[in-house]
């Protein structure tokens, strides 16, 4: 039973902690890379931006779904955890035509033994114009 102590604003912010990494791209609103709550990461929605320029790479599904892929290895791994731990992702792409690309390369990443969870969405559009945009939750130990 939650007591009032519990819904304090202050004690809630508390027991969320904030990941960040120059390794994946800076944020640029009013959100975080990830955050961490209890034992599960939060990974907020990685664009194909390159960390260094802050940049879109190349508009090729292949490029951008691995620089998608590689942003999100950098946050598992600024949170202590990994590909494998990863127990549900959202895919958003543009064209449902890249599926098959996005899933193979996807594979190459996750646990086949036990997949994560997950969904796979065509998006009218994405922010930059981007290709893919992928988000995830993963298990922290």
């Amino acid at each position: 039973m939650l007591n009032s102590h519990d819904l304090n604003p202050s004690n809630i912010m508390d027991k969320i902690k904030k990941i960040e990494t120059n390794s994946a791209p800076q944020v640029i609103g009013p959100y975080s890379q990830a955050i961490l709550k209890d034992s599960f990461l939060f990974i907020s929605g990685q664009l194909p931006l390159d960390p260094l320029t802050g940049k879109l790479v190349e508009p090729d599904i292949l490029i951008q779904v691995n620089q998608v892929l590689d942003n999100i290895a950098a946050i598992l791994s600024a949170a202590s955890t990994h590909w494998h731990q990863v127990v549900k992702c959202e895919i958003f792409l543009k064209n449902m035509s890249d599926f098959q690309i996005v899933n193979q390369e996807y594979g190459k990443r996750v646990s086949l033994t036990t997949p994560p969870a997950r969904q796979t969405i065509q998006a009218a559009a994405l922010p930059l114009d981007a290709l893919v945009e992928i988000s995830c939750i993963a298990h922290v130990e």
